[in-house]
């Protein structure tokens, strides 16, 4: 067997996973393969976690999660399976605006082999997007900090009492500067003088 031909079994697969067969028509149940007919919008609707209440998501816990006892689960998890039923939700919203013509048994069957086969696919996706949004929010807060303390400090020497105390305080330094220099500078011009060694023998 062929690597081209593995390869094509193993996109076979995944495409079986990825979708499901009504009347010979073939519905993708993974809502990324609809990309190409997203707008910007749709597509940062269906990427960004937390675009759907929190009301709607818990309705729709024991939906997709029925085993489940969510009280048991500590708050990363539930965060993140709870990201992974708003993937759900939007992924069936899509599906049935793509496909319209789907009937209410259809939609049905949909949705159980979406809640069979992309239950770890969505909780990988929303782990990702949640590091890639921490990232973000510590670049964004690492960045306003910074601002504030150059903003803070061009305040603080636009005051006109910091005028009045920096001025003399430049003044000093100057001076001290200029002092240091010139006794340094005279030491070295002015070499110190050597008494003859003939006046050093005594007679």
């Amino acid at each position: 067997m062929t690597v081209a031909h593995q390869q094509d079994i193993q996109l076979d697969r995944r495409l079986q996973q990825d979708s499901i067969q009504f009347a010979g028509k073939t519905v993708y149940i993974n809502p990324f393969l609809y990309w190409r007919r997203f707008d910007s919008n749709t597509d940062r609707w269906l990427r960004e976690p937390g675009q759907l209440g929190e009301d709607q998501i818990s309705l729709n816990r024991g939906r997709f999660y029925p085993e489940l006892d969510w009280s048991l689960l500590d708050e990363s998890q539930r965060d993140i399976k709870d990201a992974a039923v708003e993937m759900f939700l939007k992924s069936l919203e899509l599906i049935g605006t793509f496909h319209p013509e789907l009937t209410a048994g259809q939609l049905l069957e949909v949705e159980r082999k979406m809640a069979v086969t992309k239950k770890q696919s969505f909780e990988r996706w929303v782990e990702k997007s949640f590091r890639r949004r921490f990232k973000q929010e510590s670049r964004e807060r690492k960045r306003f900090a910074r601002e504030r303390f150059l903003r803070s400090w061009r305040e603080w020497f636009s005051l006109e009492t910091t005028h009045h105390a920096v001025g003399p305080m430049v003044a000093l330094l100057v001076l001290a500067g200029f002092g240091g220099w010139s006794m340094g500078m005279s030491q070295t011009s002015c070499p110190t003088l050597l008494i003859p060694s003939e006046q050093t023998v005594v007679r």
